[in-house]
Parts: structure tokens; C-alpha cells; sequence
């Protein structure tokens, strides 16, 4: 429970705080439109549709103000560390941005469904009201206008109204028809499954946002729900409600006079939009740099590596960049976390195939003689991520799926650096590497590296600095057959590595209490970047087992979230 806690405690907090923001909005919304005074005769037309489409609005208002906050990467960066230096716990929060995305556009969701569905009630009693379908009072207040036709109360003007005539020749009506049809899109098109094998669906799909706040900023122009007005002499409404025939002919019952609210929407969301408008303008400033090519190298396993130059570009470990190519698509960026170290006068990124841009690229860029330029590139960044603090624990756990080593390769290519320039600031003493791997090809472009780190930790007498696990997650008969045969020999079949590869998964409840049997005092990061369904496991786990004495091992969580 403690780990719990200390895991998921601020997370849990900011998770209360912004439902208890939701629901305190509702209620009060809900209450002020269902028992204010200025409301009593637009309750009488509509009934209790009035504030069950009223409470969503301002729910609404309030998420439409937070959504675009998590996907502006230069203020999370910002935040994250760049001049303002926030604690850990905060920074892991930070790196959960895309998930609280997430939840606030399914609350997005859900109150437009129900304020959607409250306004068709209305609009259908609004009708009704006009026809005299219901009583004498409520025929009178449709009736109400004065020359003008600005103090009515009714905003169906016209007898026998089709609702898709109102849907489209009013401000209201058009821009939400436009909105919801938007949001659908935006939604539907942000299903795991789309955006995983049709990215450019997603991509070009979720820009729909424009259309959306455009939309959103004048939907309440209309001000199709009215508020009885203060009149001298005021209308009493509970003397006046039965006698609507003595409308304005007796002092205690003057007409009653009507207007619609003034648009708020606009209130809520001006801030994020500016604050939007500035992260792209910053990514057209980046992207308008020039970006220079050192290195293309074509790896294993249909892995392209490209090691690129840009002037003032500036790295930490396990940071990713947005990256754009205008010869496949002018908007579409696609994150890739670099592969290179901060100490190196370049960075780098390994870019697997997986998907129609990623196929094309690595079309593209085989054709390239060598030597020779290659297409031109936009790089956005760099961002950071949960890797970035790995060296802030003194043992770290560092877990990669196939090409989601590549953080890691950043991290162990840094430790190198520090060990070769023996900088005094390092504080890990420890670290502990598993790679998963279906394809005995993907190890081959990372081996080099391991290589050069296990020959330098012998010679400086380290060699328990780094412990690495390599596992063979696929593989056939043949293969099986080979490693037999060799199995006598002191370095690896696979990699050239000393120590040997493993062959299926990782048993995890018999690592984590290694790890925690060989660090009894130690506070572990443990990082992955990798399939989600590992993430759960390894969550578990390392609740599972950090003690709840803060003196013994704890083991802290982060992912890598694009």
C-alpha cells in the first residue's frame, strides 16, 4: 500500500482533483438552471432538459480548456526541467500527458452525447410550444416579441419548423451539427487498432480539432436559451404565470422580457489556443532549420539509422524528436527517441519498418549514394521523456522490446562517455539491462556497443557496474540445433557477447527479487519502452515487491508514453 502510494498517489490526486472539478461544475450548473428564478419560464417550456443540457456545457467549457495542454511538448519540456527544475514525482507525472489527454476527451465525449441528446429534447419542445401543442402558457411565451424580435423567449420562429431547418440556418444549430460530426471523426479515428495500422488516418483525422474549436468558439452566439430580464416594474412570476391574458395590461404583470446569455466558451479556451498557436510556431521555427545528414547506415531487420547534424541542437539521455519528411508528407510528424549520446557532436535515430511513411523512408534513403545528402528532413525537439532521469536512482532497471531498446542505447553510450571521461557527477552504481528480441538479426546492430562496454568495465575493474540480459523471444529448429553445437564456447552464438543469450521470456518475480536481494537499501528505477501489456506486468511487480520500509528497496515505475 505504501508503494501504492508513492506510485500512484500524486496521480491519484491530480485524478480527484479534476473529477471533483467535473462534478462540482455539473451540480452547480445543474442546480443554477433548475431552481433559478430568471429561469422559471424557460424551465416551463423545456422542463427538465433545460439544465441536463446547461451542466454538460460548463463540464465542457472546462475539459475543451485542458485538452490541448497535454499535447504542447515544449511546454511539458519546459515544465519538465528546462527552467524550472520539478521534483521527480511531478515530472512522472508529466510523462502520463497522452493519458490524461485521453481522459479528458472521453469526458469531452460523454458530455456532448448528453448535451446533445437534452438539446433535442429541447428543440422538440420548443416546437411543440410554437404549434400550441401545450398549455396556455406556454403558447403565450412562444407567442412573445416586440418589434424588433429580439426580447423573445421562444427561438423557434416560425409555425410547423422542420428540426433539420433549425439544425442548419442557425448559428447554434450549424456549429454544433459541425462540432459533433468533428468530434465523432476525431474519436472513431483514435481507436487503438486505426491508429496503430492506419496512422495517417489518425494523423490527418485529429487536425478536425481546428474545425472543432472554430466551431466551438461561436456555437454559443446563437443564445438559443434565454433568461427572463429585471423590468420596472418587475414581473412577479408566481402572480403572473396563470394570468398571461393580463400581460402587460395590469402593473403587476408587465411582459415579461427575454435575452440570451452571453457566449463563455470563447472565456475558457482563448488561453490554450494562444499558448497552442506559440508550440507551432516554435515546430515551423524547427522545422525551417536545416537539418544535415553524417551518416546513413542500413541495419538488420529493416532498421535504418540516421546520424544527423543541426545547429544548437542540444540532448539529454532517452529524449525523442518529432521527425518530418516533406518528400512523403508535408504535415505528418512521426517521434523517434534518439539513439545517440549527449557527448557525441551529433545525434542519432533508428527508424524500423512499420508502417507506409516508415516503409517509404527507408526506400527513399537506400537509393542515396553514399556520401550524398539525403532528402530533406524537419526535426522537431527534443522532448523529454521518463529515461531521462535513470540517472537520478542509484540502480536502474532498464527493460527494451525489440526496436524499444533505443532509449537505452542513448543511456548506455552516455554511461561509456562518463566512465572513459571519469566524470565524478555519475551517482548510479548500478544497472541492470534486459533486451526481448524475436529475431536474432535485431541484436546485431546494438551488440557492437555491449561489446565496448563489457571490455571497458573489465579494464576498469567493473564488471558488475552492468548486468545485461538478452532474450530470444523466436526462433526455429535450425537455429536451435546451431546454438547446441556451440554451446562450449565462451562467447555467445548470437551476439559475440560473454554472456549468452536467453531463449524465451523473462521468469520476472525471480529478477526483481535478484535485484532486490543484491540492493537491500535501494531505491530502483525501473524503465521500460515497450508494449503496453509488458508495462502492466512490470507495474505489478514492482509493487509486488518494494518493501514498505522506506529504508529497504523500492522500486519506482516509469514508461516511455509517445
Amino acid at each position: 500500500m505504501a508503494n501504492c502510494i508513492v506510485n500512484y498517489g500524486f496521480s491519484a490526486f491530480i485524478l480527484f482533483v479534476w473529477m471533483a472539478i467535473n462534478i462540482f461544475l455539473f451540480v452547480y450548473f445543474y442546480f443554477f438552471y433548475d431552481l433559478g428564478p430568471q429561469f422559471f419560464y424557460t424551465r416551463h417550456l423545456l422542463g427538465s432538459a433545460l439544465p441536463w443540457a446547461r451542466a454538460p456545457a460548463a463540464v465542457l467549457n472546462f475539459n475543451c480548456m485542458l485538452i490541448l495542454l497535454p499535447v504542447c511538448r515544449n511546454l511539458l519540456s519546459l515544465l519538465r526541467g528546462s527552467f524550472v527544475r520539478c521534483s521527480r514525482t511531478m515530472r512522472k507525472q508529466l510523462d502520463k500527458n497522452l493519458t490524461f489527454h485521453k481522459l479528458v476527451a472521453y469526458m469531452i465525449a460523454l458530455m456532448t452525447a448528453v448535451h446533445t441528446i437534452a438539446h433535442l429534447f429541447n428543440l422538440e419542445r420548443y416546437n411543440n410550444s410554437r404549434q400550441g401543442l401545450d398549455d396556455e402558457l406556454s403558447t403565450a411565451l412562444s407567442d412573445l416579441a416586440d418589434t424588433k424580435n429580439t426580447t423573445y423567449l421562444n427561438p423557434v420562429r416560425i409555425t410547423n419548423l422542420i428540426p433539420t431547418y433549425f439544425a442548419f440556418t442557425t448559428i447554434a444549430g450549424l456549429t454544433g451539427v459541425v462540432i459533433t460530426l468533428a468530434l465523432i471523426l476525431i474519436i472513431t479515428s483514435s481507436m487503438e487498432v486505426i491508429r496503430r495500422s492506419y496512422f495517417e488516418v489518425f494523423w490527418y483525422t485529429h487536425h478536425l480539432f481546428i474545425i472543432f474549436f472554430a466551431g466551438l468558439v461561436f456555437h454559443g452566439a446563437g443564445r438559443i436559451v434565454r433568461s427572463q430580464q429585471k423590468t420596472n416594474p418587475p414581473h412577479n412570476t408566481t402572480f403572473c404565470k396563470d394570468r398571461p391574458d393580463d400581460w402587460g395590461q395590469i402593473p403587476e404583470c408587465p411582459i415579461p422580457q427575454f435575452a440570451g446569455g452571453f457566449p463563455q466558451t470563447w472565456m475558457y479556451v482563448i488561453g490554450p489556443m494562444v499558448i497552442y498557436l506559440c508550440e507551432r510556431l516554435v515546430r515551423f521555427i524547427r522545422y525551417m532549420q536545416r537539418v544535415r545528414y553524417k551518416k546513413i547506415v542500413m541495419r538488420p531487420s529493416k532498421v535504418l539509422e540516421l546520424q544527423l547534424i543541426k545547429n544548437g541542437f542540444t540532448m539529454e539521455v532517452g529524449q525523442y524528436v518529432f521527425v518530418n519528411c516533406p518528400a512523403i508528407s508535408q504535415l505528418e510528424w512521426h517521434p523517434f527517441t534518439m539513439t545517440s549520446a549527449p557527448e557525441e557532436d551529433f545525434f542519432s535515430i533508428h527508424i524500423r519498418s512499420a508502417g507506409d511513411w516508415t516503409d517509404r523512408l527507408i526506400e527513399i534513403m537506400k537509393k542515396v549514394p553514399e556520401g550524398a545528402e539525403g532528402p530533406k528532413l524537419g526535426v522537431d525537439g527534443p522532448f523529454g521523456t521518463a529515461s531521462e532521469d535513470v540517472f537520478d536512482y542509484e540502480v536502474s532497471m532498464l527493460i527494451g522490446a525489440g526496436i524499444g531498446v533505443t532509449p537505452f542505447a542513448s543511456i548506455l553510450k552516455s554511461i561509456w562517455y562518463k566512465f572513459k571521461d571519469s566524470d565524478p557527477k555519475l551517482r548510479t552504481r548500478k544497472i541492470y539491462f534486459y533486451w526481448l528480441c524475436r529475431e536474432t538479426h535485431a541484436f546485431e546492430w546494438f551488440a557492437d556497443l555491449l561489446q565496448v562496454l563489457e571490455k571497458e568495465m573489465e579494464e576498469r575493474g567493473m564488471g558488475n557496474f552492468l548486468t545485461y540480459k538478452l532474450y530470444l523471444t523466436g526462433w526455429d529448429q535450425s537455429h536451435a540445433t546451431h546454438v547446441m553445437v556451440h554451446f562450449d564456447e565462451d562467447t555467445d552464438v548470437v551476439t559475440g557477447l560473454k554472456q549468452k543469450t536467453h531463449y524465451g521470456r523473462p521468469i520476472w518475480d525471480k529478477e526483481f527479487e535478484q535485484v532486490r536481494k543484491e540492493n537491500p537499501t535501494s531505491i530502483v528505477g525501473t524503465f521500460l519502452c515497450g508494449p503496453e501489456a509488458l508495462g502492466k506486468v512490470l507495474e505489478k511487480k514492482c509493487a509486488k515487491y518494494s518493501d514498505v520500509d522506506p529504508r529497504k528497496t523500492r522500486f519506482y515505475f516509469n514508461k516511455e508514453n509517445f
